[in-house]
């Protein structure tokens, strides 16, 4: 064989068995996650902290929905409502008859209905997909601390065993744990005055949420959320969506103490009348 003939022969084999290694290489062993990088703490645990936001419009509704017009007329296309993709396992929330009813209800009279509009405190696992940003700080004691910019909500998530919580809340109460990479939280205590969404998805005070943070990048989270209320569904659901987090220059959290924005709308009517008040032009509603 020609000498030339050998070179080329000895390269493409070199090639060959260089490509296949290279591919191994990439290729996952069956049954265990990709490599991926991952941030980490002094512990080895994922490096969570930093400023987080959802992207989508899950907050509107988290079920498949096209786009339609806003509640006033004179907004015109700024409060008008983007068409969004489902985040619902099987795009189906599992209600009983009579809270399906109850839903309908709820999204026919969503202005009057939303605690989201008179700023009460979003609930879980809202507060995390609503469109504001909130941050995570892994503390030296190994609690996790969660403040979320709307209505200055926080929480922390208490790692280990903890008591049953003494009363319901609005954000209820967070125990953490680490299953590998997977930050589960299991928040219990909850009160029946938050929504799922705009779109009136509602629960009773036996909701029970477990949330899973699971790193698929740097800084991209994988979030997902099992819902379980036995009074008002059939059985339990589940969400899922990605996290990002945020990089802008001099990111921050900023404050959004909506409370004062509301006040007007709650307690106007209760103000003493001196003739001298100037009348709103009357908004026209159209919802739904």
């Amino acid at each position: 064989m020609p000498n030339w003939l050998k070179g080329a022969v000895i390269a493409l084999v070199s090639a060959a068995v260089a490509l296949a290694v290279s591919q191994a290489i990439r290729e996952p062993v069956e049954g265990q996650a990709p490599d991926i990088k991952v941030l980490r703490t002094a512990d080895g645990k994922p490096n969570l902290n930093g400023i987080w936001q959802a992207v989508g419009t899950a907050h509107w509704n988290l079920q498949d929905h096209q786009a339609r017009t806003g509640p006033v007329l004179e907004l015109g296309a700024i409060l008008a409502v983007p068409a969004g993709l489902s985040v619902v396992e099987g795009n189906e929330i599992p209600y009983q008859p009579w809270a399906a009813a109850r839903q309908k209800e709820n999204y026919e009279n969503w202005l009057s209905r939303d605690p989201e509009v008179k700023c009460y405190l979003p609930g879980l696992p809202r507060a995390t997909y609503m469109p504001y940003p909130f941050q995570i700080v892994q503390t030296g004691n190994s609690d996790i601390l969660m403040a979320y910019e709307y209505a200055s909500a926080s929480r922390v998530v208490k790692m280990g065993k903890v008591e049953p919580p003494p009363v319901d809340t609005w954000m209820g109460q967070s125990a953490g744990r680490w299953e590998g990479d997977t930050l589960v939280v299991d928040v219990t205590g909850l009160n029946d005055q938050t929504w799922f969404d705009r779109a009136g998805n509602f629960h009773s005070e036996a909701l029970h949420v477990v949330e899973r943070f699971t790193p698929v990048g740097p800084d991209l989270l994988d979030y997902q959320v099992t819902i379980e209320d036995p009074k008002v569904f059939t059985r339990a659901w589940k969400i899922q969506m990605p996290l990002y987090r945020r990089h802008d220059k001099n990111i921050q959290l900023l404050e959004f103490k909506c409370v004062e924005f509301v006040e007007e709308l709650m307690y106007g009517h209760l103000r003493k009348k001196t003739g001298d008040e100037k009348p709103f032009s009357a908004a026209r509603l159209r919802w739904p």
